[in-house]
């Protein structure tokens, strides 16, 4: 029922915003003690280190979702086939990152070279392949409630340290780093005794090559697709730094950009809740079940767009609350265009499920793939030209390609029901984010009018049509 699907929103949704809350709470005691250069150090080198980090799965994800949906008598052996192999590549692919890092860390770090190595490795190497597979194991059979505990936990965890390590102890951008080793330690602990005990998830080393060879040939061509979400979220700040900009400007975006992902987990967690209703429903396949597909995206965009323009049109007044340092709130219009890029969401959803169903994994090339080289060779064009503002807005730019161009392949095109106006909700976008960075400056009296309205208007919706919302949802 729908109300099941609100119940899993609202724990994937709200779970990883307690600990985002709190480190926005936070936020006026460690910014103190921040400057633009840990900002810059700090995003410098999570973006390299992002660079690569697709490639420690290599796109299993993908085989482990639809052999659990395909074969739900059999995924376990097939799962702990692949967990073995992946456990092996984790370790070489830990040893190749730590040698890149040795030689991207920016000059300003180089005397903790070592210590941010072990920190961003020993994840990798030890904790990762476990992590990945017991969240997509409890992720699949929807038990919300046990990732929404891990997720406050480890994030409370996170924020707890954050704050010793950079507020009491005085270790800048080191601060951040140790945090996120920490926590995955926890996050691992926490996850451990049922996935390998109650569920028995062991690895199998001694893995049939056969199998792993078939999984790689629908994996691998997914990699493209998954590392379009680095290209595009964080590629940035590793160009910033590869043209040479300032390492104060790349903290300023950095900054800007840890904002604009606050909003991000909370789309990606609505994501991870309505993801399997997607897949069963586009399963289901009949009248009913892609009806119900299209009401829920509309509500789904319609919702993020409402949300997204009421923070933007805030977001001057929140930085000037949590932020205390004059220089770093100058990063509020640029957080604004990286906000409302992620509203691409919903309508990316509807495509791109159909095409994991169909398991055409190749046709995703054409989509995110694309769009991440895309965003890529703008960058290069066009961060020289106009500074670190335009990687802002060009992520925005490929974002809604992402989000609206696979409505025109021919993959999604063989759905029965085509009513979903991607041109509309494209041009909804674009005039509710320009709308959001001119109304940030509105003055005070009237983004309290206008966020008014926008209670009273939703309100009214679900007073007149919020018995009908329950049909949205098929079992």
């Amino acid at each position: 029922m729908f109300r099941k699907l609100l119940l899993r929103i609202s724990l994937y949704g709200l779970a990883p915003q307690v600990p985002k809350i709190a480190s926005i709470f936070v936020l006026p005691i460690i910014t103190q003690d921040l400057t633009t250069l840990d900002y810059g150090v700090a995003g410098v080198i999570s973006a390299y280190a992002a660079a690569f980090s697709v490639l420690q799965t290599l796109g299993m994800n993908v085989v482990m979702s639809n052999s659990f949906y395909k074969s739900p008598n059999f995924y376990k052996w097939h799962w702990r086939q692949i967990h073995g192999f992946l456990s092996i590549w984790s370790l070489a692919f830990a040893a190749i990152l730590a040698g890149i890092l040795y030689f991207v860390i920016p000059e300003e770090a180089t005397h903790n070279r070592w210590m941010i190595i072990l920190l961003n490795i020993f994840p990798v190497a030890f904790l990762g392949t476990t992590q990945n597979m017991s969240q997509r194991f409890f992720h699949l059979s929807l038990k919300a409630k046990t990732l929404a505990m891990r997720t406050v936990i480890t994030g409370l965890i996170s924020v707890f340290i954050n704050l010793y390590t950079i507020s009491y102890l005085k270790l800048g951008y080191m601060g951040w780093f140790w945090s996120a080793c920490l926590s995955n330690v926890a996050g691992f602990l926490l996850l451990f005794y049922p996935f390998y005990f109650k569920y028995k998830f062991w690895p199998i080393f001694n893995f049939k090559k056969r199998t792993v060879r078939k999984a790689l040939s629908v994996s691998l061509p997914t990699v493209p697709h998954y590392y379009s979400n680095y290209l595009l979220k964080t590629s940035d700040k590793a160009i910033m730094d590869v043209l040479h900009v300032d390492v104060k400007n790349i903290g300023l975006y950095n900054l800007a950009s840890t904002f604009g992902n606050y909003f991000g987990s909370f789309v990606d967690a609505i994501s991870l809740a309505v993801s399997p209703t997607y897949l069963k429903l586009y399963r289901k396949g009949d009248d009913a079940a892609l009806l119900s597909l299209k009401k829920l995206t509309f509500l789904l965009q319609g919702g993020l767009l409402l949300i997204s323009f009421t923070l933007c049109l805030w977001l001057k007044e929140i930085f000037m609350l949590m932020i205390r340092n004059e220089e770093l709130r100058k990063a509020y219009p640029i957080a604004i265009i990286i906000i409302m890029s992620f509203t691409y969401r919903p309508m990316y959803l509807a495509a791109i499920n159909k095409i994991f169903m169909q398991e055409k994994t190749k046709s995703l090339m054409k989509i995110t793939f694309a769009a991440g080289i895309a965003n890529v060779i703008l960058n290069f064009i066009l961060i020289p030209i106009y500074g670190v503002e335009a990687a802002a807005i060009i992520t925005f730019v490929t974002f809604l390609y992402m989000g609206y161009s696979g409505f025109f392949m021919k993959e999604f095109k063989g759905i029965k029901d085509k009513g979903y106006q991607p041109v509309m909700w494209l041009l909804i976008t674009l005039a509710v984010s320009f709308i959001a960075y001119l109304g940030v400056e509105f003055y005070l009296y009237v983004k309290v009018f206008i966020t008014f309205l926008l209670a009273v208007s939703v309100g009214l919706f679900l007073f007149k049509y919020g018995k009908n919302l329950k049909n949205i949802y098929v079992e």
